[in-house]
């Protein structure tokens, strides 16, 4: 550990300290005019500092407009831009109240937290109307608390140290055609279900474009309030590797009864190293006692089966790379009693109904100078686009729907049924992109 880990480690176990202090509420108000009774303004100029905790990030200009009337949802802040704000929390669940919309025109939002986990989408009003919605955010920060035994933190690899979500921030990105946010409320959920997601690159939420995971996109489709989503996956993780940095101990130091654990692990399993794993030995074993310690926590297993690589035959047909793994986990499952959603099946389906030629658009496939500084095309075929992500997140979501279970009644009711050999098509997903990008290719390629 060096000597900036060890500050950081010191500041944020004293600033957590008093756990009961900081699980508090908070109310802003958003504009220039007179804030609301028992809510703290926010202006343009509220950039974020330590002192304060809370406000904008640098760079982005903001415009505050006032409409006169109620002093709460007269007035609103807007950009032609994306922007960020930032509230310091301590870890836990979260429900989020947002005011947007304008009393004189119209309005459209997305919303994204963290690393570009998505929450709100494409939400219009119209001239006049002002819209409610409510999202619930799980925050995080790598420190691991026990009572009785000294703090230890996940060891976190370098590039995760820049990540939004290790931070203790509740970092929210406000985007879209016109976003007019009037205010926002933050209010602790501690009963919450979570469901927490342990994975790798096809699971964690990728913080830059145009690089994406299923993960990310899941919390769009279920219930606030009653259910958070949790994702502690990263890039290049192998299970020995996650449970070797303490990231299932990370989990169960949260983790409490009713809870659910999705385990989504192959593509780096597989390799050779010494984290390689073998399907029908090392793997099964690896997998049961995943199984076993969450049940003696009453945390609810589900397993998930890697989706295919984007390779295909001359016919037009998937070739599966991932070898016996997905049918080691199926097996699992069988044996162990404990939900399974194959998406590795549907991922073959959904690849398949595209073929190799519209595939491309679920993955990361761009011609050189798409992005800034991107002087070479970018050419993967494990990693996943915006919309290969989304279209992923809705196989998971349709499964729970057609086992029915339990976790059926966090899924919100106007989801669609979804086929995975009838994809929406890419001409018809909308995401207006964050303003992080990377060219690098995420671990685990």
């Amino acid at each position: 550990m060096n000597k900036l880990e060890i500050v950081v480690l010191l500041f944020t176990s004293s600033f957590f300290q008093n756990s009961n202090a900081q699980q508090r509420a908070f109310k802003f108000d958003f504009g220039s005019g007179k804030a609301a009774p028992g809510y703290t303004q926010v202006t343009p100029t509220s950039i974020f500092n330590e002192s304060n905790g809370f406000g904008f990030s640098e760079g982005v200009k903001l415009e505050s407009v006032d409409r006169g009337g109620n002093s709460l949802t007269g007035d609103f802040i807007t950009s032609k831009h994306p922007f960020y704000f930032s509230v310091r929390l301590p870890e836990g669940n979260y429900d989020v109240k947002l005011i947007l919309g304008d009393s004189r025109g119209t309005s459209a939002t997305t919303v994204r937290v963290e690393c570009r986990r998505l929450m709100l989408e494409n939400v219009k009003t119209k001239k006049g109307k002002l819209a409610f919605p409510v999202f619930t955010v799980h925050v995080k920060d790598s420190l691991i608390r026990k009572e009785g035994e000294s703090i230890r933190r996940v060891r976190l690899k370098d590039r995760e140290r820049n990540y939004r979500h290790w931070d203790n921030l509740l970092t929210i990105e406000f985007n879209d055609s016109l976003p007019k946010v009037g205010g926002l409320e933050i209010i602790p959920n501690p009963t919450a279900t979570t469901i927490f997601l342990a994975g790798n690159s096809t699971v964690v939420d990728q913080d830059r474009e145009p690089w994406a995971a299923w993960g990310q996109m899941l919390p769009v489709f279920l219930v606030p309030s009653k259910v958070a989503v949790a994702n502690y996956a990263e890039s290049g993780e192998t299970m020995k590797a996650f449970q070797g940095e303490r990231r299932l101990e990370k989990i169960w130091s949260l983790a409490k009864p009713g809870d659910y654990l999705f385990i989504e692990f192959t593509h780096n399993d597989q390799k050779p190293g010494g984290n390689h794993l073998d399907p029908f030995t090392t793997y099964q074993q690896m997998l049961k006692t995943w199984i076993d310690e969450a049940r003696k926590r009453e945390v609810i297993p589900v397993l998930v089966t890697s989706m295919h690589r984007r390779n295909f035959d001359e016919s037009g047909k998937i070739v599966n790379t991932l070898l016996e793994y997905p049918e080691a986990a199926r097996q699992t499952a069988a044996s162990e009693k404990v939900a399974l959603i194959d998406l590795n099946a549907m991922s073959q389906t959904l690849y398949e109904s595209w073929g190799p030629d519209r595939s491309l658009k679920a993955f990361v496939h761009f011609p050189a100078n798409t992005f800034p500084n991107q002087t070479e095309a970018l050419k993967d075929n494990t990693h996943f686009s915006t919309y290969g992500a989304y279209e992923l997140a809705r196989c998971v979501v349709s499964s729970i729907r057609q086992q029915r279970l339990s976790l059926e009644k966090y899924v919100r009711k106007d989801f669609p049924k979804y086929n995975p050999a009838n994809p929406m098509a890419f001409e018809k997903f909308y995401w207006p992109p964050s303003t992080f990008m990377a060219i690098a290719r995420p671990d685990g390629n």
